[in-house]
């Protein structure tokens, strides 16, 4: 089994609120104490917090259900009900929520430590004390508190890298993955031995570095399904430069690099505002007389000539994409989806104004509601 895993589907339950509780306050030599019934606690929420040490969902595989505790009831003497325990998912960075029933898109966690409320709990119900008046001394109902709320998600890792690799099966990208970082893919001579994305950290001029990604091979038609489809292509969508790699000695080098946008085209054209870098791989194949003629039917973008075996233009690549991660971005990329801020606002924020406009008739009132009631 791989240990690399970028979905999952998991049911989750955030918590129910605690009831308020009915009470009236009796105690020796006081008479007509009045209403003293506590608030009731809040639910437990599902919290996504983003961990830099998950690297892939494999932790997530077998957790079908996750589910938050309940808020206890309120108790006598204006007493508060516990609140729920908080259930905290750990996530890698990079992972985008979604509603597995609907699709619709709920949150993203994209930096260490980030934590965004995914289910809330239900708020607890007020107490009998709250709703005393003049004229009515005596109340003899409380809220419930709120329902929880369930929703099965589906969670897919898109991962955070500077620089994606892109190109057919045994195009190179492999192997120059293990020669600028100290990953170690696996590295043989036949199609899709890459058969999970590998993460390496690129040293650079002065303690600089940044993140390359390799990806497994694209092949044409892989938008349909074919090859492994586009099981990964979803990785390339949050990487900041696009690395195009095709071998030196492939029949027609423009037509392979066009073949290869035309896959990340179809698949998502937001794809085609990223930096893109041509890198011409296994040069030290051709004579210097061959690859000035090759120069002249290259693509109008960045290109280099490099070997991963000889050390050829390995520098000069390393520059380029310094250079091309470090440009001011002149577009938005909106599969940066950023999170809706009343999705994620405070969780407060309502609870002032909870139960203001609560209206009780105590010919209506169900005892059976949630309070309790103590003579």
């Amino acid at each position: 089994m791989s240990n690399f895993v970028d979905y999952v589907k998991i049911y989750c339950r955030s918590g129910k609120g605690g009831a308020g509780s009915v009470h009236l306050h009796r105690e020796k030599f006081i008479t007509k104490g009045g209403p003293d019934g506590g608030d009731g606690g809040r639910g437990g929420h599902i919290i996504l917090r983003g961990n830099s040490n998950y690297w892939t969902l494999l932790h997530l595989k077998y957790a079908r259900h996750v589910f938050a505790g309940d808020g206890k009831n309120g108790g006598a003497n204006r007493s508060f009900g516990k609140d729920g325990e908080d259930k905290i998912i750990e996530v890698p960075c990079g992972t985008v929520v979604y509603d597995a029933e609907t699709g619709e898109y709920l949150c993203d966690v994209t930096s260490h430590g980030e934590e965004v409320v995914l289910l809330k709990g239900g708020r607890g119900g007020l107490g009998n004390w709250h709703f005393r008046t003049a004229t009515h001394q005596t109340p003899r109902f409380a809220q419930p508190g709120e329902p929880c709320i369930e929703k099965t998600v589906v969670m897919e890792l898109k991962m955070l890298a500077d620089v994606g690799l892109v190109g057919f099966p045994n195009a190179g990208k492999s192997t120059l993955l293990s020669v600028v970082s100290a990953a170690k893919p696996k590295i043989v001579n036949y199609p899709f031995t890459t058969l999970e994305p590998n993460l390496g950290i690129v040293g650079y001029r002065d303690g600089r570095s940044f993140v390359m990604a390799d990806i497994p091979g694209i092949i044409e038609g892989a938008h349909e399904g074919k090859g492994i489809g586009l099981r990964f292509l979803r990785h390339i969508e949050r990487n900041s430069v696009l690395l195009f790699m095709v071998p030196a000695d492939s029949d027609d080098i423009k037509e392979a690099y066009e073949i290869l946008l035309n896959e990340l085209e179809q698949y998502n054209p937001e794809l085609l505002n990223k930096g893109r870098i041509l890198a011409i791989t296994k040069s030290d194949l051709i004579d210097d007389e061959l690859e000035e003629g090759l120069s002249k039917e290259l693509p109008d973008i960045p290109c280099v000539f490099i070997s991963a075996v000889s050390g050829k233009g390995i520098d000069k690549l390393k520059d380029i994409l310094w250079e091309e991660i470090n440009k001011e971005p002149v577009y938005f990329d909106s599969t940066l989806v950023h999170k809706d801020k009343d999705f994620t606002r405070s969780l407060e924020e309502d609870d002032d104004n909870w139960g203001d406009d609560f209206d009780f008739d105590d010919e209506d009132y169900d005892d059976n509601a949630g309070g309790h009631m103590i003579e």
